[in-house]
């Protein structure tokens, strides 16, 4: 069975999208978030794969009242980006798993189907983002996933894409789409 992981944060003023929300306040940078997240998780509901709401804050994410109730959810759990996600990817049921986040407006069906189509010939997939880093990331899952994924990586700086494919030493590589995620008010004009 193929699992989507989709990445949300309660969408509160000043906990969400607090970059964007330096630009153009944190009310409207929750506000969007809240929608934004909302239209991906009608385009990415989908009988291919199972979606999962993967949650933060995790006591707050698992009660909320934001985001469908019947869809599964999980805590995202304490640390860095690379150890929630890091964490996702190892608890996931056997079978390819995909990562993404709902800051994508450009993310539907169609660029998940071919992640998982890239996948059946690699071991992982990165969905580069046009500032460096990524919107994406999947791994086949036939083995476990090595000790080193996302060690050392610089994240929200350019070289995240390249330090989180550089932990993954002798696994097979694709890349899906390029996508850009929303961080800055630049962001939402693009």
């Amino acid at each position: 069975m193929r699992h989507v992981f989709l990445m949300l944060k309660e969408p509160r003023p000043g906990r969400v999208k607090t970059r964007l929300g330096r630009e153009i306040g944190q009310v409207p940078a929750a506000w969007w978030f809240r929608h934004q997240a909302a239209r991906v998780i009608r385009r990415l509901d989908d009988p291919r794969w199972r979606l999962v709401l993967a949650v933060a804050p995790d006591r707050e994410g698992l009660q909320s009242r934001v985001w469908p109730a019947h869809l599964p959810r999980v805590p995202q759990g304490p640390g860095d980006l690379g150890a929630r996600m890091g964490r996702l990817i190892r608890a996931a049921p056997p079978g390819p798993v995909v990562i993404v986040g709902a800051d994508i407006p450009a993310l539907d069906r169609r660029h998940i189907a071919r992640a998982f189509r890239r996948l059946g010939r690699a071991d992982a997939v990165f969905g580069p983002a046009e500032d460096g880093g990524f919107w994406l990331v999947g791994l086949k899952r036939t083995a476990a996933p090595p000790a080193t994924l996302f060690r050392d990586v610089r994240w929200s700086t350019p070289q995240a894409l390249a330090d989180s494919v550089a932990s993954l030493p002798g696994l097979r590589i694709a890349f899906a789409d390029r996508l850009r995620d929303v961080d800055e008010a630049a962001d939402l004009s693009a």
